[in-house]
């Protein structure tokens, strides 16, 4: 039953929506009748009192702390992921969308009942075909889709539906906005992006996944990319600075972004059509930023120094940086690559024991042929032979693309950072020595623009490397 409402003033829109979630319901007829009211209620009366997402985000808030939702929790949100199944208005639309997105942030089960319920191929419709339902709306699908996919594995049968014009529409509304990757709109499409790459990346490693499947299923960011990156460079540059900018504009950043952007920088620099998709500035700012963050890494983080060095390599020996003009601090990368394997007192200090696998990531790393034409120089430079990672096989490993695919960090976890304290004394350009380091080892760094560096932790066991 609808009720037809006269409001003088704001306080009075918000008293009334207090009595319609919070009255009390005996029945699922009563439940959807409030709920009904709810979005009957809140959509009337958008753009006269809620003009802006935190009125959006202030109406769910009062329906997520209701009575109402209090009593029926399940039954709330299996009806609201409904609507969102079934709804075609834009407005009604943004108030499901809202709620869901902020029950999903805190509870991890609601994002699980909409993969059960089969959201996510309505989700791929709706971003889409509601590009037009204003930018608040397109906005939230993105989160909302994003938010989804980055706590679960989603169903091989949900991928094989993205086709390549959602990527392109993607891409495309990265190419149309501004160049500053804080706009709020540039971010929700960046990462929708970058989950997708990961979702792609387990499952097609997935050694159960049916043949059928593995078919079907293809990686259309990486595709698109191969056949398209030209047209799209400003993702690239994007995805870079984000990475670089992290520790500057988010001091309590979260890991799993950052590692959601080095897994697709692991596949760019290991598939030959994108060896070269990124602008060689860029890949000198990410040079920088990998060897900030090596430094950087507690003792514990053995697990994320091994995804560095994994992507390191290919930077290094398959872009543009492996071209004589554009090598770019060849000393710099063999004076972190001998501390990160050197037995020395000081450098056990700062890294720890040194393990197999690093050992043989810095082998592999060094072995880049114009790392090595710089060696003999930095080797008269110390006064001393060099012994940089062991004499074990250093060829890339057939597990390498697994390791990376496998690591993964819990939505919320902050990236942990062994110089943070000590760099916000610090401001502009300067050489940082890290006094805990000897052999010589400065390295140029720009600390403006350090980043923090990540804890990985896998969900998988993975074999060890080969």
């Amino acid at each position: 039953m609808e009720f037809e409402y006269t409001l003088d003033n704001e306080q009075q829109f918000w008293d009334e929506l207090d009595e319609i979630v919070s009255v009390d319901c005996h029945s699922h007829e009563l439940i959807d009748n409030a709920l009904r009211s709810y979005l009957s209620f809140t959509t009337n009366y958008k753009g006269e009192y809620l003009q802006n997402d935190d009125d959006i985000t202030r109406c769910s808030y009062k329906l997520l702390e209701s009575t109402l939702f209090a009593a029926h929790k399940d039954y709330v949100r299996r009806q609201i992921i409904y609507g969102l199944l079934q709804e075609d208005a834009a407005d009604i639309l943004l108030f499901l969308a809202s709620f869901l997105l902020l029950d999903g942030r805190q509870n991890e089960s609601t994002l699980e009942m909409m993969n059960e319920e089969g959201i996510f191929p309505r989700l791929l419709e709706l971003i889409q075909s509601m590009r037009d339902g204003g930018l608040g709306l397109h906005r939230m699908l993105l989160e909302l889709l994003y938010e989804m996919s980055r706590i679960q594995r989603l169903r091989i049968e949900d991928l094989i539906q993205i086709d390549d014009e959602f990527v392109i529409c993607l891409l495309q509304i990265i190419e149309g906005l501004s160049d500053d990757v804080n706009d709020p709109y540039h971010y929700p499409v960046i990462r929708v992006l970058l989950v997708l790459n990961e979702q792609y990346m387990v499952s097609t490693h997935d050694p159960g996944l049916d043949q059928s499947h593995l078919i079907l299923l293809q990686n259309r960011v990486v595709k698109i990319l191969s056949q398209h990156g030209s047209a799209y460079k400003t993702f690239g540059e994007n995805i870079i600075l984000l990475l670089n900018r992290e520790s500057k504009y988010s001091p309590n950043s979260e890991t799993s972004p950052q590692l959601l952007i080095l897994k697709l920088l692991y596949l760019l620099f290991t598939t030959p059509d994108t060896y070269e998709y990124f602008y060689t500035n860029d890949l000198r700012v990410l040079v920088d930023v990998m060897i900030r963050n090596l430094l950087d890494l507690p003792l514990s983080s053995t697990a994320l120094r091994h995804t560095y060095l994994r992507v390191l390599y290919p930077l290094l020996a398959h872009t543009q940086l492996k071209y004589p003009e554009c090598h770019y601090k060849h000393e710099e990368l063999l004076r972190l690559l001998y501390v990160m394997t050197s037995s020395s007192g000081v450098a056990m200090m700062h890294f720890g024991a040194v393990d197999e696998t690093t050992k043989r990531l810095v082998s592999r790393c060094v072995k880049v042929p114009w790392l090595q034409e710089g060696e003999e120089k930095l080797e008269r430079q110390m006064g001393k032979r060099l012994t940089i990672g062991s004499n074990a096989k250093a060829a890339e490993s057939s597990l390498s693309v697994l390791e990376v695919a496998a690591h993964k960090e819990k939505p919320g976890v902050q990236t942990p950072s062994r110089g943070k304290e000590e760099r916000e004394g610090h401001e502009g350009n300067e050489d940082i020595e890290d006094k805990s380091v000897g052999n010589g080892v400065k390295i140029s760094v720009d600390k403006s623009e350090t980043v923090d560096s990540l804890e990985l932790k896998s969900p998988f066991e993975v074999e060890e490397e080969v």
